[in-house]
């Protein structure tokens, strides 16, 4: 079995497996990666390419930024959620920028954010092991 169907596969079944705070930060892995390979293609000489990969990345990283986004419960999670909803619209704007413009700043500051709540994230998850179910 190709080495990239045994990778397919393991990510399946973490996921199948998976808590929903754990899915959470898995999304959370998911755009800090796409984040990542978006300001790696930066570096890329070749401006087709290196176009095609900032642009699918930041893509990816919008999309699941928005699933994030999409799972608050604005009526139950009181101001807190509402201040992730707006922390979110934020970076989904940034990336928007980011793209448009193919500035990496903005990528950046996105990537910092991303980075702080997934933080905050792991250790709740750590410290309420029934939120982590």
């Amino acid at each position: 079995m190709p080495i990239a169907q045994v990778a397919m596969n393991y990510r399946a079944a973490a996921v199948k497996t998976a808590t929903p705070g754990q899915l959470v930060l898995m999304l959370f892995d998911g755009a800090l990666r796409n984040v990542a390979t978006a300001l790696a293609g930066f570096a890329i000489e070749s401006v087709g390419v290196r176009i095609e990969q900032i642009n699918n990345h930041l893509l990816k990283a919008q999309a699941i930024v928005r699933e994030l986004q999409g799972s608050l419960d604005l009526k139950a999670g009181g101001e807190f959620a509402t201040t992730m909803w707006a922390l979110y619209d934020f970076m989904l704007d940034r990336l928007r920028v980011a793209n448009l413009q193919k500035d990496p700043e903005p990528i950046r500051i996105v990537e910092r954010l991303l980075t702080e709540v997934r933080g905050a994230w792991a250790t709740m998850l750590t410290q309420n092991p029934v939120e982590a179910a």
